[in-house]
C-alpha cells in the first residue's frame, strides 16, 4: 500500500514519457486568478480571502488527478482491415479497454493521420528563403493532399472492465503506400482546465490499390482461337476433379473433402479443372517513354488491375508478368493480391521491356496487352486486336 502511493504521487509529479499536460484558456485565466488572489490575500490578510485562494488551487489540483486517473489503465489497440482502394472509403478501427475496476473513463479524443509514403525518398533540402510565394503555396497545398487527418471522440462512457470500438473513416486520394499513425489521446475531464495528452506512436503500413475505372469489353477482338473442346488441366469450377488441396480462407464449405480430411487430421478441398478454353496471360509494360503523362499511366495501372480483377472472377486469369519478366500463374486470391500489391508501387521504368517468354504447353493463353489509345485513353489489345478501352 506504500508503495502504491509513493507510485501514485510521483507519476503526478513526474509523468511517464509523451504524457503532456497543459492548461487551457480558462485553466489559465484560473492560474491567473489565483495569482491575482493570492497577492490580495498576502497584503490584506483577509481570511476568506485565503478561503477563496483554496478552493480555487484545489479545484485545479483536483483537475489534475481526475485527468491522470481518467486516462489511467486504459489501453486501445488499431484494427485495420486490407485491402485500400484510392478513392474508396475505408474505416480504421480503434478497439478500447478501460482495466480500471472501479474508476470509468469519459471524454477521450484520438488522433489519426495517414501519410502518403514517396518511393523515391526525401528530396534534397531547399532553402526557402529565395522561393516565391506560388511555389511555396503549391509545395504546402501538395501536402496537405497528401496527408488526411481525423479525430474521433469517445462519447459515452467506458466503464470499467469495458470495451468500446470507435471508427475513423477516410478515403485515400492515390493509390501508394500509405502510413496510418494514431498520434496520441487526450482529454479535457474533467472541468476542462488541463488538457491532458498522450502520445502514443502507433503506425500501421498499408498498400492502396489503384482505383477500378470503367472499360468497354470489345467481345469481337477479344474472340480467340479455339483451343480444343473439353476441360483444361488448370484449377476452375469444371466438372472433373483436378486435385485436393488443403482449405483455405474464403474456400467454400461444399468443396471440402470429408473422408480426405478425416484421414489426413486436417480440412481439404476438392480443386476442379475448369471447363471453358478462354484463357488470358496480362503483360502490362511500363516504359516510361511509353506512358509520357503521369494521369494516363495512372489510368493504365487502374484497366490493369480491374481486368486483372475481373478475369480471375471469370476463372479466365492464366498469369500475369510486368515489363516482360516470367509469367506468374494466378491459381489463387493470394496471387491477385500480390499482383496488386505490385501496383500500388508500380513507377514508370526506363528500360525497354522485352517479349514475355511463352510457356511450353498445348493450351497456350492468348496474351492481353495495353497500348495508348490517343493522349488519354488507354487499350488492351489480344492477339493485335484491340479487347478492351478505358
Amino acid at each position: 500500500m506504500k508503495r502504491f502511493w509513493r507510485d501514485f504521487l510521483w507519476q503526478l509529479v513526474w509523468p511517464r514519457r509523451r504524457q503532456k499536460t497543459s492548461p487551457t484558456l480558462s485553466g489559465t485565466v484560473l492560474i491567473g486568478l489565483c495569482l491575482g488572489l493570492g497577492m490580495a490575500a498576502y497584503n490584506s490578510a483577509s481570511n476568506i480571502l485565503f478561503v477563496a485562494l483554496s478552493l480555487l488551487l484545489a479545484c485545479l489540483i483536483l483537475s489534475g488527478v481526475l485527468s491522470w486517473l481518467n486516462l489511467r489503465a486504459v489501453s486501445w489497440r488499431v484494427l485495420l482491415d486490407p485491402p485500400l482502394r484510392a478513392g474508396t472509403p475505408t474505416a480504421v478501427a480503434l478497439d478500447l479497454t478501460n482495466s480500471k475496476r472501479f474508476v470509468p473513463t469519459y471524454a477521450l479524443w484520438f488522433e489519426f493521420t495517414a501519410v502518403a509514403v514517396d518511393p523515391a525518398g526525401p528530396g534534397r533540402p531547399e532553402s526557402t528563403l529565395t522561393a516565391r510565394g506560388i511555389d511555396v503555396r503549391a509545395v504546402l497545398a501538395k501536402v496537405s493532399d497528401a496527408d488526411a487527418r481525423g479525430t474521433v471522440y469517445l462519447r459515452d462512457r467506458l466503464d470499467a472492465g469495458g470495451c468500446a470500438r470507435l471508427e475513423w473513416r477516410f478515403t485515400p486520394p492515390r493509390r501508394g503506400v500509405l502510413h496510418i499513425r494514431l498520434g496520441g489521446a487526450g482529454s479535457l475531464f474533467p472541468f476542462g482546465f488541463l488538457r491532458k495528452t498522450t502520445g502514443e506512436n502507433v503506425r500501421r503500413e498499408v498498400r492502396v490499390w489503384p482505383a477500378p475505372v470503367e472499360y468497354r469489353w470489345i467481345a469481337a477482338g477479344a474472340a480467340r482461337r479455339a483451343m480444343g473442346e473439353g476441360s483444361l488441366g488448370r484449377p476452375g469450377s469444371g466438372g472433373d476433379l483436378l486435385a485436393l488441396r488443403r482449405y483455405e480462407s474464403g474456400d467454400s464449405h461444399r468443396l471440402i473433402h470429408w473422408k480426405a480430411s478425416a484421414r489426413s487430421r486436417r480440412l481439404l478441398v476438392r480443386q476442379f479443372s475448369a471447363e471453358h478454353s478462354q484463357a488470358y496471360a496480362l503483360c502490362l509494360p511500363t516504359e516510361s517513354s511509353m506512358w509520357p503523362r503521369p494521369e494516363q499511366f495512372e489510368l493504365l495501372l487502374g484497366l490493369a488491375a480491374t481486368l486483372a480483377e475481373d478475369l480471375f472472377r471469370e476463372e479466365a486469369l492464366d498469369s500475369i508478368s510486368i515489363d516482360g519478366e516470367p509469367p506468374r500463374l494466378v491459381r489463387r486470391v493470394a496471387d491477385l493480391e500480390s499482383f496488386l500489391d505490385r501496383l500500388a508501387e508500380a513507377r514508370p521504368s526506363g528500360s525497354v521491356p522485352s517479349q514475355a517468354p511463352a510457356r511450353a504447353r498445348g493450351d497456350r493463353p492468348s496474351v492481353l496487352t495495353f497500348a495508348p489509345d490517343g493522349p488519354r485513353g488507354i487499350a488492351a489489345y489480344v492477339d493485335g486486336i484491340k479487347a478492351a478501352a478505358a
